[in-house]
This record gives structure tokens, sequence and C-alpha cells, in this order.
């Protein structure tokens, strides 16, 4: 009778299990952190479609003087003149060994479109995210925070 009760809650626990975050994956939602200024940027939505990575823009932190609703005026792609709350800014990254590269980011405040790859930490609690010109040692780095 005890172990039928072991392996209901063993069951039990593994059917409830994808409901929990998936800290070893990227996947999620992240509080953007300025590198220079300190401040919350965004939430961003981090989703896997066929092996590969895209981040796109949920909410927006501005302050009361700021436009709430500012649009990508300086990108230079089919993101011209777009809201930047709901732009798709990060694409392409794959998973290779603990990080994933491979991928482009776009700051919409100047509208630049950077390599980047991001790195997992602190047991998937932060996310490094590089963003370069060339190569990763020519950019600079932000530590976005798991929201979920």
């Amino acid at each position: 009778m005890r172990i039928w009760i072991q392996a209901g809650a063993l069951a039990a626990a593994l059917t409830i299990s994808p409901a929990w975050a998936d800290d070893s994956s990227p996947v999620g939602l992240w509080k953007n952190i300025d590198d220079v200024s300190g401040k919350t940027e965004a939430l961003i939505r981090i989703t896997e479609s066929n092996g590969m990575l895209q981040g796109q823009i949920e909410k927006l932190f501005r302050t009361p003087d700021q436009d709430q609703n500012p649009k990508c005026d300086k990108c230079t792609d089919a993101r011209k003149d777009k809201p930047v709350l709901g732009i798709v800014m990060m694409t392409g990254l794959k998973k290779d060994g603990d990080e994933y590269n491979g991928g482009e980011i776009l700051d919409p405040k100047d509208g630049k479109v950077y390599k980047t790859k991001i790195t997992l930490t602190e047991a998937g609690k932060k996310l490094k995210v590089r963003a370069y010109i060339g190569v990763p040692m020519l950019g600079r780095t932000q530590t976005w925070i798991r929201q979920e």
C-alpha cells in the first residue's frame, strides 16, 4: 500500500512539474536593467521556436515626463516607426554549450542592431545579455532578472 501512495505522489509531482519555471532555459519573462543608469527599462518575454530564441518587449517603465508609447523612430529596418511596446527586439539565438549566441538585438533608443549572446547565471535567476559589434569583447553587457 505504501509503495502505491509513493508512486501516486511521484506521478502527481511529474504531471505538475511542467508548470514550474525552467531555470535551465532563458525562456520566460525578464526585467531589463540598463547597464549605464541602473534603472529598470522594460519587461521582455523570451520565447523559443524551432530551437531559436527571440525576445519581445512586453512592458515599458517610463517616467511621467517621457512618451508613454514611444516609436522606434531611429530604426532602419521594418521596425521603423513601430511602437517599441510589442517590438521583437532579440532574434536568432541558438544554444551553444552554456550560452546562446548567433543572434541579434535591437536597441530601440538608437535603432542600432547588434550581435548578441546570452548566458544564464545564478541558477537561472539572472541573464547576462552581451550586445556587441564584430567580436564580443567590443560591446557591453546588461543583467536581466527573471520575473517568472
